[in-house]
């Protein structure tokens, strides 16, 4: 699911990757700036550059729909083991919620972000034919 583990080998422990570690830090930073614009605004938005930079990040990973929601479940499962005695349905579905408009814009990006590889490489394949 992640490329950047690729190389990290079958039997290190996943807490040991720095990569996997950053991933997860900046999804819960995301995650909760997102909760927050909620609860204040009931909108999620994500500045426009960050949002082109991780459609294309996505598109080149090959990230597809349900790792979303495998993210989305350790995100979910994370914040309930890190604050049991303050966990509720009513927290679990604003985190929910907050995560999935996030997702949402960063899938709608990705769109863009693929139809612009495939123009580029249509390009390219005509460019050489000419």
């Amino acid at each position: 699911m992640f490329p950047f583990l690729r190389d990290a080998g079958e039997d290190a422990p996943l807490e040991s990757q720095p990569k996997l570690k950053a991933h997860a830090v900046t999804v819960f930073v995301m995650a909760c700036e997102s909760a927050t614009q909620l609860r204040k605004t009931g909108d999620v938005k994500v500045r426009e550059a960050t949002l082109r930079r991780l459609g294309a990040t996505h598109v080149r990973a090959g990230v597809a729909d349900a790792h979303f929601e495998v993210v989305k479940t350790a995100l979910l499962d994370t914040i309930e083991g890190a604050v049991p005695e303050m966990w509720t349905p009513e927290m679990k579905a604003a985190w929910e919620e907050a995560y999935d408009q996030l997702a949402a814009a960063i899938k709608e990006e990705m769109k863009f972000a693929a139809a612009a590889v495939t123009s580029s490489e249509a390009a390219k394949k005509k460019h050489c034919f000419i």
